[in-house]
């Protein structure tokens, strides 16, 4: 295995890359020549292009690309694609470039990724590889976070057609219409010796720094060996819906020794009722759920002057 220093060497001076554009999403069908003729225009040899029309063909061409042996795997698409190519490369030779194109973009917010497609191949031609930490919950390895209760209900429910019309507002959309019928959570999490409890609708345990596309806090981020649990919200509809929008709205000036953050290095969650589990806008599974780290995990190509453990 190289060193990181070695790996960004080889990008810049080899331009050895391989492509997968999750041409499905909202944003992917149409950037996907865009992102292409871009690459080919900053030098970068091409060894494989993948624009992936269907979901269940998305992990099949990460893979293929992965064994071309590219030094630069650019994955085009949103944080389940993201996700999904940050699971395959964990610990692998390999760094994994970003072009978000997606909904929210957590994960290329977090590690400073421009959202802009011209600026983001100028973060794969001119930057630098780092590496990140990813969660584990189980034996399943995630880039941005965990959710318990409303959220995971929301991913099941959320119509594709209102997400293609209204981008991220169909979460909110949907969760509105859940909300008239559901009852809060009581949930139990065992961390470092300490046990909290709390009353929610909603859950999430986050690897990343951003949630929604807005900072959980302003220093929450992938690379500091910590974990973020918190709730939103007590045990009424009113209070998730104003907690929701305090935390949009206040993000970046919280911190994480402030309530209800709870910053640990892993955990223990059980709810009562059992709950449903989302992972990075994916059904997982129910609680109860043992959530971890493993640091340093993923090589990401970031900007030359982004801070790395």
């Amino acid at each position: 295995m190289r060193t990181k220093q070695e790996l960004g060497a080889a990008i810049r001076r080899e331009r050895r890359a391989a492509l997968v554009v999750n041409a499905h999403s909202r944003r992917g069908r149409r950037l996907y020549e865009g992102a292409r003729s871009r690459l080919t225009a900053a030098g970068f040899t091409l060894l494989g292009t993948y624009p992936v029309d269907r979901p269940d063909e998305l992990e099949q061409s990460l893979a293929a690309a992965a064994e071309l042996g590219p030094d630069l795997l650019v994955a085009g698409g949103g944080d389940g694609t993201i996700g999904t190519a940050a699971r395959l490369l964990a610990h692998r030779d390999i760094a994994l470039g970003l072009l978000p194109l997606g909904t929210t973009n957590n994960f290329a917010r977090t590690v400073g990724i421009p959202l802009d497609l011209d600026a983001a191949v100028a973060v794969l031609t001119d930057g630098k590889v780092i590496d990140v930490d990813l969660g584990l919950v189980g034996n399943m390895r995630f880039t941005n976070h965990v959710g318990v209760g409303l959220s995971a209900d929301v991913m099941r429910k959320a119509p594709p057609r209102l997400k293609r019309a209204a981008g991220r507002l169909a979460y909110p959309i949907t969760a509105l219409a859940l909300l008239a019928r559901r009852r809060p959570l009581h949930a139990t999490v065992r961390a470092e010796g300490r046990e909290h409890e709390f009353v929610s609708h909603q859950l999430y345990v986050a690897n990343g720094g951003f949630h929604a596309g807005r900072p959980i806090t302003a220093d929450a981020n992938a690379d500091d060996r910590l974990l973020v649990a918190y709730p939103v919200g007590g045990p009424t509809r009113r209070g998730l819906l104003r907690d929701t929008a305090r935390n949009a709205s206040t993000g970046h000036r919280r911190t994480l020794g402030e309530d209800p953050f709870l910053a640990v290095r892993q955990l223990w969650l059980e709810t009562d009722p059992p709950a449903r589990v989302e992972v990075d806008g994916e059904l997982y599974g129910e609680t109860p759920i043992r959530i971890g780290l493993d640091p340093n995990a993923l090589r990401v190509m970031a900007a030359a002057d982004s801070p790395d453990r």
